[in-house]
């Protein structure tokens, strides 16, 4: 991560820290005092992305939308585990047939 996407970052937590609106001119205001030069689409991006957001909120879900994505996979994917494997399995078993035989690649 460059130095200016890290300084759009930082303002924007800043911005969402003191509870104020995050606007493309703020974001622009807070990274010249920092002395960083940000292209300025990224005011606009950031702006966007976050207008009428909580981003405390946003930060205090990551951790359970990740504990619960593996969750969710897991009872999805589940049943196809045990598919899988039984095709690990067959392959195994078709490679060790071959060996057994006398049919190997470098025989």
């Amino acid at each position: 991560m460059s130095v200016a996407e890290k300084a759009i970052v930082y303002a924007t937590l800043i911005l969402a820290d003191d509870n104020v609106d995050i606007t493309a001119d703020k974001l622009q205001a807070i990274t010249k005092a920092a002395g960083v030069t940000v292209e300025p689409i990224y005011f606009s991006l950031f702006a966007k992305a976050f207008a009428g957001r909580d981003v405390n909120e946003l930060l205090l879900n990551v951790g359970s939308a990740a504990a619960a994505a593996p969750a969710a996979g897991a009872a999805a994917g589940g049943a196809a585990a045990p598919a899988e494997e039984k095709k690990e399995e067959a392959a195994a078993d078709e490679e060790e047939s071959d060996d057994d035989m006398g049919f190997g690649l470098f025989d």
